[in-house]
């Protein structure tokens, strides 16, 4: 990841810090985010959770099926890195899960049948609260001190993007929003699963034709989603 150019990482800091737009979507905007630091990495899947109201973590976005399977497991197993670092509020980097099942007895394991070999995660917070977690499931990758800096800058410029755009901008009160973009998440992940099955898909290609079809459209994510899963014959229309 050190060999990212600084031209690329000014650029992908200048799209994770501009969240004053109008019809600000706030799942796109996390999509956009785990896409972003996958990228810097040659086999890595992105995954990201944020805490409801409750203060338990839910699923909100994945760079890909691999890295959202990752995150599932974790919240059913209540077990992984993501966990220690919403707890913690502190990185976790460079872990070997060849050898990390006696840290998580039911995430390691998985992880590593899922072929992955390393594991990261950084807490999304904002100076003591931290408000979720973003993994980073790898290969043979290890990050050095600049590395784990950029990420988890990235990570805290997103969280204060977010105030910023709601509690700032809009004066609304962040668990609210935060709420309404977890229930959005679920309508997304049932749309996903309409779409692969009518049309014969994986669920990340399911993905790619509802964003599509939202962006082209100038509509939100969660509206089109909605939509499908309320009005199935839209599935067949979706172009």
């Amino acid at each position: 990841m050190s060999t990212v150019s600084a031209a690329r990482l000014a650029s992908v800091f200048v799209e994770v810090a501009d969240t004053l737009v109008d019809e600000f979507d706030v799942i796109e905007f996390l999509q956009m985010l785990t896409s972003r630091v996958a990228e810097f990495f040659d086999t890595a899947a992105v995954g990201l959770m944020l805490a409801d109201h409750r203060n338990r973590l839910n699923f909100m976005a994945a760079s890909d099926e691999n890295a959202r399977l990752m995150e599932l497991i974790q919240l059913q197993y209540d077990d992984g890195p993501c966990l220690d670092a919403f707890r913690t509020g502190h990185p976790v980097t460079n872990v070997n899960l060849a050898v990390a099942e006696s840290r998580w007895t039911k995430f390691a394991p998985r992880a590593s049948e899922a072929g992955f070999h390393s594991v990261h995660a950084f807490p999304l917070r904002l100076r003591k609260e931290v408000i979720g977690a973003m993994g980073v499931f790898a290969g043979a990758v290890e990050l050095d001190e600049s590395d784990s800096h950029i990420v988890q800058s990235l990570a805290d410029v997103a969280v204060i993007g977010l105030l910023q755009e709601r509690a700032i901008r809009r004066g609304e009160v962040l668990t609210e929003q935060l709420q309404k973009a977890l229930n959005s998440r679920v309508i997304i992940e049932q749309a996903k699963g309409i779409i692969a099955q009518t049309r014969g898909m994986t669920p990340d290609e399911a993905f790619v034709v509802i964003r599509d079809y939202a962006r082209s459209h100038n509509r939100r994510l969660g509206d089109v989603a909605n939509r499908i899963v309320t009005d199935l014959p839209v599935a067949a229309d979706l172009t």
